[in-house]
């Protein structure tokens, strides 16, 4: 696996990238097919953060972990990571299966006791207008939620979203085609 570490008010000391490497190699025999990782380790208000993503053939592994040790954050991650790939071991191996380029070397992972039925619970439809993304986050907060469906006026007619962050702010996705 290639890992490429980034430091955000922490310098990754050799010791420090010899341990996230080390770690993080735990995941790439997951996988058959060679895997690059985005690392960001930070250090904000006393707080170690290590933010991990890899795409791996279109799947997307992320993890995000904050604890007042950078060693114990690197432990962390690794674990989640470990979960997400289990969690989703049998999406995967269907993709593979019927077609696509992603090989998972299965003699690594415990199989799931019972594999989660993903089903859609509700339906709910609703008319959206034209609106500028300012006017869109007014919508939301009014609502009371995280995010918010809307064509956004500045940008062409594109459906946009808008979520709240962790950190209080607003993020704003647009939709990009591959």
């Amino acid at each position: 696996m290639k890992l490429n570490l980034h430091g955000k008010n922490v310098e990754i000391t050799e010791a420090l990238r010899r341990y996230a490497e080390k770690k993080l190699g735990k995941i790439d025999k997951y996988f058959v097919v060679d895997t690059e990782a985005q690392v960001t380790m930070s250090v904000q208000r006393g707080m170690h953060k290590v933010e991990v993503t890899a795409v791996i053939d279109g799947l997307i592994l992320r993890a995000e972990v904050a604890t007042d040790d950078m060693y114990a954050s690197l432990d962390q991650v690794v674990d989640k990571l470990e979960r997400q790939i289990a969690k989703y071991k049998t999406r995967i191996n269907r993709k593979a299966r019927q077609g696509g380029i992603l090989k998972v070397n299965n003699d690594q992972l415990q199989p799931e006791e019972e594999e989660e039925e993903l089903a859609v619970v509700k339906t709910k439809r609703f008319l959206i207008k034209p609106m500028p993304v300012e006017e869109a986050i007014l919508q939301m907060n009014l609502l009371g939620h995280d995010f918010y469906v809307f064509v956004n006026a500045e940008n062409n007619d594109e459906i946009n979203v808008v979520y709240r962050r962790k950190d209080g702010n607003y993020g704003l996705i647009e939709p990009a085609v591959k």
